[in-house]
């Protein structure tokens, strides 16, 4: 095998979601990146992989050192697979730092794609999936949970976030206050036997929850936002006017269609009308 870093996704509940090259490969690699060689020895095992390799541990903490000693190995004349506990590696997880590093050194860099929780919850949600945007793990702070719901708020893309099951109907909760009645989904224990999506109100699911508490992990999803929802978030006028003082027209329709998801035409119709009256 060629020395070189191959990104590798595993399972994230289903062995049989473990492509065939992907375990080829670690078979074959030198050197096993991971994040916990306790979880990621229990995966070979499993799949009737040596654990007579090199495993290095990678993660949030150490990457910046850790990075260099993989990169020592692969010029070393080494192959070395990086893997997450669960699923594609760097979503959410240890490797972006790891991977420009690399690029940085000029080394072979290669991925096997696999299983990834937030593509898949968004496959089962039955929200639209034509734009999407994935933020992360929601803070467990009230005022940061808030913040962050607010940001994204007239975003017109469907937003996909990680969430444990402790804090589900608190962020349930906010949800409701900062989206309203928008279409929302919890998707978990994706791959499993008990693989769950529900997509509903906020309000439903928090009855659905509070009446099934749920475990693990999961991906809460919220439906894009309303053309019309938008138009009631912003002053139109004020944020052209503002907008046109410092860029072209054409750069200030751009801009704003871009930012709030408004229909271009009508935008840049207001633009002029501004303009002209001026």
């Amino acid at each position: 095998m060629k020395n070189g870093l191959y990104i590798v996704a595993t399972p994230i509940g289903n062995l049989g979601d473990m492509s065939p090259r992907a375990i080829e490969v670690l078979k074959e690699a030198d050197v096993v990146a991971c994040e916990d060689t306790r979880v990621t020895k229990k995966l070979f095992s499993l799949l009737g992989i040596s654990l007579h390799k090199t495993f290095i541990t990678l993660h949030d903490h150490n990457e910046d050192e850790q990075a260099q000693k993989i990169i020592d190995c692969v010029l070393a004349g080494q192959s070395v697979a990086q893997v997450s506990d669960a699923g594609s590696p760097l979503i959410s997880d240890p490797g972006y730092k790891l991977i420009k590093k690399c690029k940085e050194a000029g080394i072979y860099i290669t991925t096997l794609p696999g299983c990834c929780a937030l593509i898949s919850a968004l496959q089962l949600s039955g929200l639209p999936t034509n734009r999407f945007m994935f933020v992360g793990f929601i803070p467990n702070k009230d005022k940061a949970r808030t913040d962050l719901f607010a940001k994204y708020k007239n975003l017109d893309a469907t937003l996909i976030f990680y969430e444990t099951a402790p804090r589900l109907l608190k962020t349930l909760t906010v949800a409701k206050d900062v989206f309203g009645n928008r279409e929302m989904s919890v998707a978990r224990e994706i791959s499993k036997v008990y693989e769950e999506c529900q997509t509903a109100s906020a309000e439903d699911l928090i009855e659905f929850y509070t009446q099934n508490p749920p475990k693990g992990e999961m991906v809460f999803m919220v439906a894009p936002a309303a053309e019309e929802e938008i138009r009631q978030e912003i002053d139109l006028d004020a944020v052209l006017k503002d907008k046109l003082a410092k860029v072209s027209l054409k750069t200030a329709v751009k801009e704003i269609v871009e930012t709030y998801g408004l229909n271009k035409n009508e935008v840049y119709e207001q633009a002029l009308r501004i303009k002209n009256a001026n």
